[in-house]
């Protein structure tokens, strides 16, 4: 789970040693990986008409932006525990929210960093507008937040539990 306040970013240490390995592999068999394969395309021929040298490029590209996000991201780390099963809302949760008090128009999203980000549950950042009216209200509170035309929103807090996932 990750909360992120000014300047670090809190992780568990299953968090930090997960990122930590994405970012070996990518400094090293990745690297090589595509190091080989520009050498392989650059061997075909004229570069101006060789779309397997610019897709292996542009692959770099992408890796080494990667690598700046996930040296950046663990300099700043600090690592920690997983939040309370308390029922306060905090990075790291999954969060169950009713609009307006409206227990059938309900949102459930786990609340922390884009490095959580998944296909399984929707991710909404601490930052978020969302993420900042929630935090530290408990189950059965009343939250507001802004919306982006400037208007305030009302949820409830259904439910609050540790991302387990």
């Amino acid at each position: 789970m990750t909360q992120t306040s000014e300047n670090v970013t809190w992780l568990t240490q299953e968090a930090y040693n997960k990122l930590k390995d994405e970012l070996e592999y990518l400094t090293g068999p990745a690297r090589t990986e595509i190091a080989g394969k520009i050498a392989a395309a650059r061997e075909e021929g004229d570069l101006r008409e060789n779309g397997g040298y610019h897709a292996a490029k542009e692959e770099q590209g992408k890796q080494e932006l990667r690598v700046r996000q996930l040296t950046q991201l663990l300099a700043t780390a600090k690592v920690g525990e997983a939040p309370a099963a308390n029922g306060a809302v905090a990075p790291g949760m999954v969060v169950t929210i009713a609009f307006d008090g409206d227990e059938d128009d309900t949102l459930t999203f786990l609340l922390a960093s884009r490095e959580y980000a998944s296909a399984d549950i929707e991710t909404y950042s601490p930052q978020s507008p969302l993420g900042t009216g929630v935090i530290g209200h408990k189950v059965g509170e009343d939250a507001e937040y802004e919306l982006p035309n400037g208007k305030t929103a009302s949820v409830r807090i259904l439910k609050a539990e540790p991302y387990s996932g």
